[in-house]
């Protein structure tokens, strides 16, 4: 007996309050993006050495409205790629989970270069103090 090969449903704007599909890969991308920006603010408060952001649209949102600016930015991109991907995947699902499980890939790539720059580079001893929480001089966040 063959599959019946019926066309997709159509987009409908309510199907966005259903409950999201790729849950696990859209924590999974959530949590690692999370840590490339803990590595970037650990790595551009260093003293004594300058790291700078070479993502230059990012780079500039620091430059012009500080952390909170970068906070921004980089989580205003992960909501629009968990969007994108929430809307490919009514359609496409398994091109849908290659995007995020791709684009998790790219970021934990980021957060590894971060960290091996960090112990070439860099005062370890800040990354454990903002673990610990022995860090008093971090800047506040509105």
């Amino acid at each position: 007996m063959a599959a019946l090969n019926l066309p997709p449903k159509p987009f409908h704007w309510r199907s966005l309050f259903n409950a999201a599909a790729l849950q696990q890969e859209t924590l999974r991308y959530v949590l690692v993006s999370a840590l490339d920006l803990f590595m970037t603010y650990i790595l551009l408060r260093q003293e004594g050495i300058v790291f700078i952001e070479s993502n230059p649209v990012a780079g500039r949102f620091y430059a012009d409205y500080g952390l909170k600016g970068m906070i921004y930015f980089k989580f205003g991109m992960v909501a629009l790629v968990c969007v994108i991907a929430q809307i490919v995947v009514r359609r496409r699902p398994l091109v849908a989970k290659w995007l995020l499980n791709g684009a998790t890939l790219a970021v934990a790539g980021v957060v590894v270069y971060s960290f091996v720059l960090l112990l070439k580079h860099g005062n370890v001893g800040e990354l454990t103090g903002v673990l610990m929480g022995t860090d008093v001089e971090m800047e506040a966040v509105d």
